[in-house]
Formats: C-alpha cells, sequence, structure tokens
C-alpha cells in the first residue's frame, strides 16, 4: 500500500505561482498547506529526465531533500500529434527568450506561435490534436515515493483565447468544449484538466 500524505504543510516543487494557486486549490480541501519552493529558497534542479515521470521525480526529490517535508511536483507539457509528440518535456523550455533588461523569463505567447508556425509549415490541412500530459510525483524525504498521471485530449486552435489560466491554455481547446483553457472558468478547467486526472488519482490513493 502506497504512503499516506495525510494533512500538513507540502512542498510544491514549483516556481510558477499560477501553478502554486492551481494546486493550493486542489488540495485545500483536503487540509494540506501548500508552500512553494520558490517561497523557501530552493534551487530548481535540471530537469534532464527525457520523460514527464523522470522530470517530475527529479523535482519532488530535489524538494523533499532540500525541505526535509514531503514534496509534490508537476511536470506537465503539451504533446502535438503532427509535431510528433512535441513540445512535449520540452514544453516550458520553448517559451525560454534571451535575457532581457537584464532578467531571463519565459514568453507564452511566443512559444505558442512556434507551435503555430510548424504546423503552417506541414500545411494548412495538417491534424490540430493534442493533448496536455500531466505527472505528479510525490517524494518523502527518505527516498519513497508516488506517481499519478494524468492527460486531456483536445485541438490546439490559433490565434490564442482568453486571459485566465498560464501557459499554453489559450490555444488548447479540450475535448467536448468550443472555449479553451484560458476561457473556461478556473473551476470548471480544474474539473476537467490532466492536472485534475491525475489529482483524482492522487486523492483517492492518499485521502480515500
Amino acid at each position: 500500500m502506497t504512503r499516506r500524505l495525510g494533512s500538513g504543510s507540502l512542498v510544491i516543487a514549483t516556481h510558477n505561482a499560477g501553478k502554486l494557486k492551481e494546486i493550493s486549490a486542489l488540495l485545500e480541501p483536503h487540509g494540506v498547506k501548500c508552500l512553494s519552493a520558490g517561497s523557501l529558497g530552493l534551487p530548481e534542479p535540471a530537469e534532464t529526465g527525457t520523460t514527464f515521470v523522470q522530470n517530475a521525480l527529479i523535482k519532488a526529490r530535489a524538494s523533499a531533500e532540500a525541505s526535509g517535508l514531503v514534496a509534490l511536483a508537476d511536470d506537465s507539457g503539451l504533446a502535438v500529434d503532427a509535431l510528433d509528440g512535441r513540445p512535449g518535456v520540452y514544453t516550458a523550455d520553448w517559451a525560454e527568450r534571451q535575457w532581457f533588461e537584464g532578467e531571463p523569463g519565459r514568453d507564452w505567447y511566443m512559444a505558442m506561435g512556434k507551435v503555430e508556425g510548424m504546423l503552417q509549415e506541414k500545411g494548412g490541412g495538417a491534424p490540430r490534436s493534442c493533448a496536455f500530459h500531466c505527472v505528479l510525483a510525490l517524494a518523502w524525504p527518505d527516498g519513497e515515493y508516488a506517481v499519478y498521471e494524468g492527460k486531456a485530449p483536445g485541438t490546439f486552435t490559433w490565434p490564442p483565447r482568453g486571459t485566465m489560466g498560464f501557459g499554453y491554455d489559450p490555444v488548447f481547446v479540450p475535448v467536448g468544449r468550443e472555449q479553451t483553457f484560458a476561457e473556461l472558468d478556473p473551476a470548471e478547467k480544474h474539473a476537467i484538466s490532466h492536472r485534475a486526472e491525475a489529482f483524482k488519482k492522487l486523492v483517492a490513493e492518499q485521502f480515500g
């Protein structure tokens, strides 16, 4: 049987405020207080894995070891069928921009445009089917861990639409909807997202 998380503090291995807010909302009903790795001053480890599972475990283990607390890491990305699953594990990397005014950062519009440009190179009839993938990795300071996976199929659309959400949400239309993730009410998105599916599995095993 998988080790139980229980209530208390949990380090979320992220420096992304949007991701922390979304994960906190999903765990709050279970009495879990979420702290970000960024707020604790923990460094971001190099994501050297070639799969979502590998990268999620790298991040969770690094935060657990550095903080002495149980840590949860999310590794997620967009896989576009016509692009052989890209950007995949490099989803965030595609948004990396050069140093600007002394600060590095991510330009998500640039990243979304890169996907659109590559699809256009394939021709106007290129299929736009894609899916968001999510892997959640729980890691305890003593080395034990658990992994949960989720997937949300959909279609890549252009131009981007909506102001809610983050990352590639403005160009992703989930199956069964006409709005992008960035146009949906956050509560509705949370109910159908790839992260939500992974969390349902986590909650069923950890709090069920």
